[in-house]
């Protein structure tokens, strides 16, 4: 079994970029955390920047996770991002951008 060994200069090139491509990952999920599970309407717009009539629009979508059960519709967070992850086009309907803003 070929041995390969690499320079200490080589290593670190190796942890930054790893750092640098898992970093957008880790606050993603950190971020997502924070958020709580049942978006409002409010805060599905401020998170998103989105205007109301887009809002309309994606809750009216048939494939869009939004719940009318608990008297306004309300948007369960996981769902959400799931939705959004599903498809570019779902991705571009939105245009979060890093850090998403807080609630």
């Amino acid at each position: 079994m070929p041995n390969t060994t690499f320079s200490q200069e080589e290593i670190q090139t190796f942890a930054n970029e790893i750092k640098k491509q898992l970093m957008p990952t880790l606050i993603e999920e950190l971020k997502e955390s924070e958020l709580p599970t049942l978006l409002t309407r409010k805060e599905f717009m401020e998170l998103t920047g989105v205007g109301p009539t887009k809002c309309n629009e994606l809750f009216n979508r048939f494939d869009f996770p939004v719940t009318r059960e608990l008297g306004h519709p309300k948007v369960p967070t996981k769902l959400f991002f799931d939705w959004l992850y599903e498809s570019t086009q779902n991705s571009q309907e939105v245009s979060m951008k890093y850090p998403y803003n807080a609630i």
